[in-house]
């Protein structure tokens, strides 16, 4: 008999915390701090858009600092190429 009352009385307090949780609400919905960056499918990549993305950090995500690391170093690549490209176009301009 006293089982019953356990088991009754833990079903009285799950449905009142039920309805409690109920009218409080749901948690609001997750705040992204993620940039929405769209970077272009087709022609060549600018250092302007390498600064541009952002990655979603999640629990097992990446490691942050590989992925900098790269992104910088590509970003200084794509320097170098704009700056070689814009001397070459000065140069065959002056000609």
């Amino acid at each position: 008999m006293i089982w019953i009352g356990v088991v009754v009385g833990a079903l009285v307090v799950g449905a009142a915390v039920t309805v409690v949780a109920g009218r409080v609400g749901a948690l609001a919905p997750p705040v992204s701090t993620r940039r929405d960056v769209l970077v272009p499918a087709d022609g060549e990549l600018t250092a302007q858009d390498l600064r541009a993305v952002r990655f979603t950090v999640a629990w097992r995500g990446y490691a942050r600092d590989e992925v900098d690391a790269l992104l910088a170093r590509l970003e200084a690549d794509a320097e170098a190429r704009e700056k070689a490209a814009e001397v070459s176009d000065e140069e065959s301009a002056g000609e």
